[in-house]
């Protein structure tokens, strides 16, 4: 075992060029995903989404139907609920039946104004809960504020259907052009295009997690690591469809077992694979896009007070740099790059900034940060001391701890001392002492 672990790890990827480099990366991105599958948290997400996805489902189909309805394609919805539930057999379609049942039953004339909120609601928690779930596997801990959730999340339940259905449409009409027609008599064209139609389903299935994995995460996703991570989870996605059907759906067990109740297992085990198949493609993306937390060992960022107190400053300084030269503002992958650090070090800095009130959020997509006031006026005895009292109150307050008169004047001392050494200084002068804060790359932040 431990020689499968050094052909593994033993190098760096720099190391390896070529045909070796790709096949070593992606057993790196197999064994991080057998060992993430092993440590429990996305199978935990990927049953909780189980959970929501039964209480949601109704709503969700309603309001897409709805918006269907208006374009005049609600028609389509229902072959895709019984595509959906095909690996179940032929209950699949009885199960498919009832939904559009429920969803057939659903009018807003008789809900009542509280009854489409509860609906509304209903939906954007199911949306709210998939960004959790991304938002663990991007190790993004801040959520998107309510407006832009709502916003963002009605735009994925009105727009999202619209989009699938126009790709299965223009998919239908350029296979029944004529002159597609006259194409596919000619050979090998003919037998070409036919093989390649095969290939459309996981196409338009790794285009639709391309987007889930662009849009639902609250940060920065590159097209070439969600494509990457779509095509593979569309992939996956058919072929357990398949293995499903085959091997789960038309096994005589589970009806010998739980008799009439077998249909509803087999759909909570569905259900489960469907999200834990997503989750893995959105980590396998995460992968692709950062590669540095490829490792043997899960990495798991902790900074120690001295570490926060220095990339605290270091934040700032550069924040206050671009801001003093009419720069354009940082944003946290930007600042994670320059510092050489995981965009979670970065992120968890920025949070801390924001709540101590020293940067605010700059509109617009990614989000940036600038100094919350002019940086003449923020006192660089102020700034440490905000970031180290920043977890202060959460648990222990300073108050509830046990006094202990030596301990106590020791402190005095070293805040005096820290006080007196850096005397009336400001971000400003900080900035100002920086030999430059152009092109040159700011030290890296290791101790």
């Amino acid at each position: 075992m431990e020689r499968i672990n050094d052909l593994i790890w033993g190098k760096e990827l720099r190391q390896v060029s070529g045909i070796r480099r790709l096949i070593l990366q992606v057993v790196r991105i197999c064994y991080v995903l057998v060992r993430d599958l092993m440590h429990g948290e996305l199978n935990l997400r990927a049953m909780s989404l189980v959970y929501t996805t039964l209480l949601s489902v109704v709503p969700f189909l309603a309001l897409s139907f709805s918006v269907l309805k208006g374009f005049g394609v609600h028609n389509q919805l229902e072959p895709l609920l019984y595509n959906f539930f095909q690996p179940l057999g032929p209950k699949g379609q009885e199960v498919a039946r009832q939904i559009m049942a429920f969803v057939a039953n659903v009018k807003v004339g008789v809900l009542g104004a509280l009854g489409l909120v509860f609906l509304i609601y209903t939906v954007l928690s199911l949306l709210h809960k998939i960004e959790a779930a991304f938002n663990y596997v991007w190790r993004v801990e801040r959520m998107r504020s309510l407006g832009q959730r709502f916003s963002s999340y009605l735009s994925v339940v009105l727009i999202g259907p619209v989009m699938v259905f126009s790709a299965i449409g223009v998919t239908a009409t350029v296979m029944n052009n004529a002159w597609m027609q006259k194409l596919l008599a000619i050979e090998p064209f003919g037998t070409l295009i036919l093989l390649g139609s095969k290939l459309v389903p996981y196409l338009l299935v790794g285009a639709a997690f391309t987007f889930i994995y662009m849009f639902i995460p609250n940060t920065r996703v590159k097209l070439g690591a969600a494509a990457v991570g779509g095509l593979v989870a569309g992939f996956l996605w058919q072929t357990t469809g398949w293995a499903f059907a085959v091997f789960i759906a038309s096994s005589t067990k589970y009806a010998a077992i739980y008799s009439s109740f077998a249909i509803l297992v087999l759909l909570l085990i569905w259900l489960y694979v469907n999200w834990l198949v997503l989750l893995l493609g959105s980590q396998i993306a995460f992968y692709i896009q950062y590669p540095q937390y490829l490792g043997r060992h899960r990495v798991q960022l902790r900074l120690s007070n001295r570490m926060r107190e220095r990339l605290g400053l270091a934040v700032m300084y550069l924040v206050g740099c671009n801001h003093y030269h009419n720069r354009p503002p940082w944003t946290e992958e930007a600042l994670a790059q320059r510092l050489d650090l995981p965009v979670e070090a970065v992120g968890r800095i920025f949070d801390l900034l924001s709540r101590q009130g020293l940067v605010v959020e700059v509109a617009g997509e990614p989000v940036a940060y600038v100094p919350a006031r002019e940086i003449e006026t923020i006192l660089l005895t102020d700034l440490l001391d905000a970031i180290r009292r920043a977890e202060e109150g959460r648990i222990v307050t300073e108050a509830r701890l046990p006094g202990c008169d030596p301990v106590d004047e020791l402190m005095v001392r070293m805040e005096h001392s820290v006080a007196q050494e850096l005397g009336g200084e400001t971000l400003r002068d900080l900035v100002l002492a920086g030999e430059s804060c152009g092109s040159e790359v700011v030290t890296r932040v290791t101790g």
